[in-house]
């Protein structure tokens, strides 16, 4: 990808690189939900989950099967690759902290849970570590965060 650090462009460069990213990370999170609560993971789980048609869930299963974050074969369960639940995992990590920072400042938590949802695959990682950092020195009793 191209950089175009420090120019205008630079910020919707990251926007579009996030977007292009969201998709897999919200399909293997699901997938490794999932999994964990059911045992197994099939397309239909999948797109009741994820509120989308099987056809949908196919086409994205191929795609993520090319990034080799996936195997399946037919009439078998989806399951994650290594590098599938590596992305599983991070994402997980990242919607967390999202959710705790949002829940810190006092975003009620219906709102914090579905916002986390967008703001988890566009957060650099410098502002990811701010919020852990504040939500640490919280824990700690170092700050007070103020919530409404």
């Amino acid at each position: 990808m191209k950089r175009t650090s420090g120019t205008v462009a630079a910020p919707f460069v990251k926007v579009r690189a996030d977007h292009a990213a969201e998709t897999a990370q919200d399909y293997v999170e699901a997938i490794s939900d999932i999994v964990h609560r059911t045992g197994a993971c099939r397309v239909i789980d999948l797109a009741r989950h994820l509120g989308v048609s099987h056809v949908t869930v196919s086409r994205i299963i191929t795609r993520l099967q090319e990034q080799e974050l996936v195997e399946t074969e037919p009439y078998r369960p989806i399951r994650l690759t290594a590098k599938g639940e590596r992305l599983a995992a991070m994402t997980r990590q990242r919607h967390e902290t999202v959710v705790a920072f949002l829940l810190a400042v006092g975003v009620p938590e219906a709102d914090a849970h579905r916002d986390a949802e967008g703001i988890e695959h566009h957060v650099g990682d410098a502002t990811l570590q701010a919020m852990k950092s504040l939500l640490e020195q919280a824990r700690q009793g170092r700050i007070r965060v103020v919530s409404n």
